[in-house]
This record gives structure tokens, C-alpha cells and sequence, in this order.
């Protein structure tokens, strides 16, 4: 059963720093303000509500919740904690900074509920680290991902691809390494360039080139790939759409509401492209696939099947129960040729 997350955003609460791409109020619509034991306790009965049975999970997002005052940490999950006892909320989740946790403060924090702890990573380039002005190298984040491991919670990373400095090869290099230390799963965000940042301001005096919308996909699609193929989760693909991300806010960068749809539909895009190669390139054919992803193989507005055939040549798309999320089918002339994104498709890295 899908769990429900009830989310509280103490955005810069905590954060020693101020990296070059954050502003953490823009992101998630807060002023970063903490909530009360009443605030708490009034949202999970809300969203307990509206949950249909499904179990809740209460996170805190944003800011970096194990440099809080070690007394405001236990206030925050003690409000919590009456929901843990009666099994209302079956876990929390915190995210923070890697040089912001060790063994200690992880055995505490288990103690008091929490079963997912996410690092905000960035990137595992040393340099790009540097540029970026994170305040710690790559081995705090390999630490980090140990200690939550060896405590045995939940590890998460979120990555940061686009950074000043950063490559496809640096890029694909990071997911690399968090997987080894042990991330059990990833979010991706590759930059976007929010107005009143320092990276703004190196952006309009042509400093830093961030990826766009179409080299931010082309990049995730690989690191989304590698990641399949590790076995690894990515929950997330781009920041979350809400109303701190708009016109007035975004300067450039890879932005779009739907980012993760898009780079998941590339991948099918590519695999029927690479099983359709060696047919006729204006015969019609047909593409069956899970009907959970049906909306993948198709693109939005139908972009994948205008690429892949010329106007007017059909291509017939039917959902199948029999295939697995991951493979699609395509039929010619009575023939049937099976392809799986993630065991046959192919990326050779290329820089975007």
C-alpha cells in the first residue's frame, strides 16, 4: 500500500550555508518558519483524512534538520511521536546535510522514529562541490551515507546534475558513487537558476551556462538509466511544481512541471526507435507496452510517434498486461520485437 506523506518545509532552518544555487523559500512556497506540536499534530489529522486508509508518513523537507538545536530536533519529532505510538504515522523522514550527521546523532534519531534520513549530496566532484560552495567535500557525503546505512535507516540522495563545473561524465560519475556507499535510493534536480541567487548573477554576467530544458533531459535520461540498472530508486526527477516556481522566479535552467515523465519517456522514445531501426522507414507498425505506460511510449503530445514515422504513417499502440513496465513491444507484418529499457537499451556517455 502506498504510503502518504505529510510534508512540513523548514526551509534554511538549521543550513550553516548559503550555496550559490539555494534559496530554499523560492523552492517550496515556505517563509521556513517550524511548526508547532498544534500544527503537526492539526496536518496529519488532515491528511490522515483524506488518506483513505493508506499510512502516513511525516516528513521534514528543506533546511537541514540535524544542524536544528538538538532540542528543537526532539520538539518537532515529539509531536510526532503520540502518531508513531498509535500506529497513525508509520515512519518519518528527514533531510540534512552530510557533514550535519554521524553515528550518534543517527542512533537518536532512530530512536525517535525516523526510518529515512536523505543527504542533500549535490554532487561527489570535489570541485564542483567547491564551486557550488557547499562547505564539504565528497567523503562527507560518503560518511553520511555509511553511518545511516550501518544504523540500518533508510539512505537517500538527492543529486544536484548541471552544477558549475559539472560534466555528464562527473554527473554519472556522482550517481556512481552514492550508489556504492549505499544510497538506497535518489533524487535527481538538475539546476535550475532561481532569481536572487548567486548563480543568477554568474548566469547574466556569462559565467555559468546551466543545461536547458532538452540537455537537462538528455543527462537524466542517462543517469535514470544507470540508476535502473544499479537497482537503484529515483523518486523524484526535478523540483516539485508549486507556487514558488514561475516566471518571476525561474531565470534559466532545466525546469518543467512534468521533468520526470519526460526523461522516463525518452527511454521508451529510444528503445522503440532502437528495435524500429531495422524496419523500412515508412512502414506502419504497431507498439504494445504495460498500460501504465502507455503515456510514456506515447510522449507528450504524442511527440514520440511523431518522431519516429513521418506524417501519416500509423502507428498502433495497444496495452498489454503481459508485459513488464520496463518492456514494450513492437509488431511488423506478424512479427514481434521485444526490447526492455532497462536490459537492452544502450547509452554510451556523451557530454550535453
Amino acid at each position: 500500500m502506498t504510503t502518504v506523506t505529510v510534508p512540513f518545509f523548514i526551509s534554511h532552518q538549521g543550513c550553516p550555508h548559503a550555496c550559490v544555487f539555494c534559496d530554499q523559500r523560492v523552492i517550496s512556497g515556505s517563509c521556513g518558519s517550524l511548526p508547532d506540536r498544534q500544527q503537526i499534530g492539526a496536518a496529519i489529522g488532515s491528511w490522515r483524512r483524506s488518506a483513505s486508509g493508506r499510512p502516513l508518513e511525516v516528513a521534514f523537507f528543506g533546511g537541514s534538520f540535524t544542524a536544528l538545536p538538538e532540542r528543537v530536533q526532539d520538539e518537532l519529532l515529539a509531536s510526532v511521536r503520540p502518531f508513531l505510538e498509535e500506529g497513525v504515522v508509520r515512519s518519518v523522514r528527514i533531510s540534512t546535510r552530510p557533514d550535519c550527521l554521524d553515528g550518534a546523532v543517527v542512533r537518536r534519531l532512530a530512536g525517535q522514529g525516523v526510518a529515512v534520513v536523505e543527504i542533500g549530496v549535490q554532487s561527489m566532484d570535489d570541485d564542483v562541490l567547491a564551486l557550488s560552495g557547499r562547505g564539504h567535500g565528497a567523503a562527507a557525503s560518503v560518511a553520511a551515507l555509511r553511518c545511516i546505512k550501518e544504523e540500518g535507516l533508510v539512505a537517500g540522495a538527492q543529486l544536484m546534475p548541471g552544477l558549475p563545473g559539472d560534466s555528464t561524465t562527473s554527473a554519472l560519475g556522482s550517481l556512481e558513487r552514492v550508489i556504492v556507499a549505499g544510497a538506497d535510493f535518489v533524487r535527481l534536480y538538475p539546476v535550475v537558476v532561481l532569481e536572487g541567487t548567486p548563480l543568477a548573477q554568474s548566469y547574466r554576467a556569462g559565467d555559468y551556462r546551466p543545461l536547458d530544458l532538452e540537455q537537462g533531459i538528455a543527462l537524466c535520461k542517462q543517469l535514470l538509466h544507470r540508476a535502473l540498472r544499479s537497482g537503484i530508486d529515483v523518486i523524484r526527477i526535478g523540483l516539485q511544481a508549486g507556487d514558488g516556481l514561475n516566471d518571476a522566479t525561474v531565470v534559466a535552467g532545466c525546469w518543467h512541471p512534468a521533468l520526470g515523465q519526460l526523461v522516463r519517456s525518452e527511454l521508451y522514445f529510444d528503445l522503440v526507435r532502437q528495435i524500429a531501426s531495422a524496419l523500412p522507414g515508412d512502414a506502419p507498425f504497431g507498439i504494445t507496452c504495460h498500460p501504465s505506460r502507455l503515456s510514456d511510449v506515447v510522449g507528450q503530445k504524442r511527440r514520440n510517434l511523431t518522431r519516429l514515422r513521418p506524417p501519416g504513417v500509423p502507428i498502433r499502440l495497444d496495452p498489454d498486461n503481459s508485459l513488464s513496465v520496463e518492456e514494450v513491444a513492437v509488431e511488423y507484418l506478424g512479427q514481434c520485437f521485444r526490447g526492455n529499457i532497462v536490459t537492452d537499451l544502450n547509452y554510451n556517455i556523451s557530454e550535453v
